[in-house]
C-alpha cells in the first residue's frame, strides 16, 4: 500500500516535470535566499523525475522495453568518459564530482529528450488512427 501510494506520487510529479522544478526552486530560494544552490537542488530532484518520463516515452513511442536501461547505459558511459578526463587531467578520481557532473548533464539530455519525446508522442497521436 505504501508503495503504491509512493509510485501514484511519483507518476503524478513526473507527468509535467517543469511544475515540481519551479516549486522547489522558488520554495527553496524563498527560504534560503540562495538562488544558486536552489537551481541545484532543483535541477537533482528534477532529473529523477525526467528520467522516469523519458524512459516511458520512449517506450511507448517506439513500443521498446530499453528505455530505462538505454538511459542508464548512457549515465555509466558518461560517467566513465568523465572520469576518465579527470583521472588524466589531475591524476586522481574523485567519485563525487564525476556523479555530480554526470547527473547535472543529465538533467539537460534528460529535458532535451524529454520535449523531443513529448512532441513526437503528441504527432504521433494526432496523426494516426
Amino acid at each position: 500500500m505504501l508503495w503504491e501510494s509512493v509510485k501514484n506520487v511519483y507518476a503524478a510529479l513526473a507527468m509535467i516535470p517543469v511544475v515540481p522544478f519551479i516549486l522547489i526552486y522558488f520554495g527553496y530560494a524563498s527560504i534560503s535566499g540562495d538562488r544558486k544552490r536552489a537551481l541545484r537542488l532543483a535541477m537533482d530532484a528534477t532529473t529523477a523525475l525526467l528520467i522516469g518520463c523519458v524512459a516511458v516515452l520512449f517506450n511507448r513511442i517506439f513500443h521498446s522495453n530499453f528505455g530505462l536501461y538505454g538511459i542508464l547505459l548512457v549515465f555509466l558511459l558518461g560517467g566513465g568518459l568523465l572520469g576518465n578526463v579527470q583521472y588524466r587531467a589531475k591524476g586522481i578520481l574523485d567519485f563525487k564530482r564525476v556523479g555530480r557532473a554526470v547527473w547535472r548533464l543529465g538533467f539537460f539530455l534528460m529535458a532535451i529528450l524529454y520535449v523531443l519525446l513529448m512532441c513526437i508522442g503528441i504527432g504521433k497521436s494526432l496523426f494516426t488512427a
